[in-house]
């Protein structure tokens, strides 16, 4: 069984449903929701219509540390009884027999999924858009309140400081990319190395946390929070300084690290965000400037890695070109990242 496309199901496949997946009936279908630029997520529908997302790892071109389906299906677990709203987990599978890899089951979110300006084309009303950008960062801060000792995951925080090992394991990974120039991720990386604040208390970080892995119902409020495939614990400030960096306002000259419903325009302005953040948390924030470089530059590396999956067609059937940024693209982002630090 391989998970991809549309084709047949086996029958081991709908028996291993039939024993983990409460409520099936009768047969189930698979069919990849596109957008993904990592781990796959399919949807998943049984005869009754009854619907659940599954999750498993790319086809290939595995990262090291990346795609490890326990590790998602952990955090999704821990979070689960949180006010972090995330998607109920259903069964995870170890066993390869069934489908090669690890994979997970989940309740498919209500909701929309914002990931570009098409999808937000049903958001006419500036409170709606308000609203989208304020619960964003209410459900980022309420992560960031989980004690990562009270959920159980504070034995995956690692000794040191948590920028320092995210600065050398992304460069890492971005030399070993198919990009032939990287004078401009080295020489950000060079100056984000030389400006490491302080760190704040360790938190929860989801690693990714933008609009393009939330749900929103109608009225803008977020309702799931998922692709926990990079979570960990850390720095909660590289969360936010994501999310920045993937949120667009009137006035920018460099596109966003990716693309996002803001383009539309009339959200809430990055320092509307910031003001919130600081708000809902109690906290005021220490060198936001470094963290947003920080987004875009890892931005940046991971792109490298999307873009060197995609070249060597292991991102799955129905990907295309338009999901993946390329060289030029990223190495704008890696020299946006050194402006913003004044280099």
């Amino acid at each position: 069984m391989s998970l991809s496309g549309d084709s047949g199901v086996p029958d081991e496949a709908v028996a291993w449903f039939r024993d983990n997946v409460p409520g099936i009936e009768g047969d189930v279908t698979f069919q990849r929701i596109t957008g993904g630029r990592s781990n796959l997520t399919y949807r998943v529908k049984d005869e009754a219509g009854t619907t659940w997302a599954l999750r498993r790892p790319p086809m290939g071109g595995v990262l090291e540390t990346a795609h490890d389906m326990g590790r998602e299906w952990r955090f999704l677990s821990a979070l689960a009884p949180t006010d972090v709203p995330v998607p109920p987990p259903v069964a995870f599978c170890s066993d390869h027999d069934i489908a090669g890899v690890d994979f997970y089951v989940m309740d498919f979110a209500p909701g929309r999924v914002l990931n570009s300006p098409e999808d937000a084309s049903w958001v006419t009303s500036t409170e709606v858009k308000t609203r989208i950008g304020e619960s964003t960062m209410d459900v980022l801060a309420a992560l960031h309140a989980v004690e990562p000792g009270e959920v159980g995951l504070d034995d995956m925080a690692r000794p040191g400081n948590f920028v320092e090992r995210q600065l050398k394991r992304w460069h890492r990974q971005a030399h070993s990319s198919a990009m032939e120039d990287l004078s401009a991720i080295d020489a950000a990386h060079a100056a984000l190395s030389a400006r490491v604040p302080e760190p704040p208390a360790n938190r929860i970080a989801h690693g990714d946390y933008r609009s393009g892995n939330i749900s929103y119902l109608d009225d803008g409020s977020a309702a799931a929070v998922f692709d926990w495939e990079l979570a960990t614990i850390g720095d909660p400030y590289c969360d936010l300084g994501h999310v920045l960096v993937s949120w667009s306002q009137e006035g920018d000259t460099v596109p966003a690290a990716l693309p996002n419903p803001t383009q539309l325009g009339g959200f809430p302005t990055r320092e509307d965000l910031i003001a919130r953040y600081e708000k809902t948390s109690g906290t005021t924030l220490p060198d936001i400037a470094f963290y947003i470089a920080f987004a875009r530059w890892r931005a940046a590396c991971i792109h490298a890695g999307v873009w060197t999956r995609y070249q060597a067609g292991d991102m799955g059937e129905g990907a295309d070109a338009d999901e993946v940024t390329g060289p030029e693209a990223i190495t704008e982002q890696a020299e946006t990242a050194l402006a913003e630090l004044g280099g």
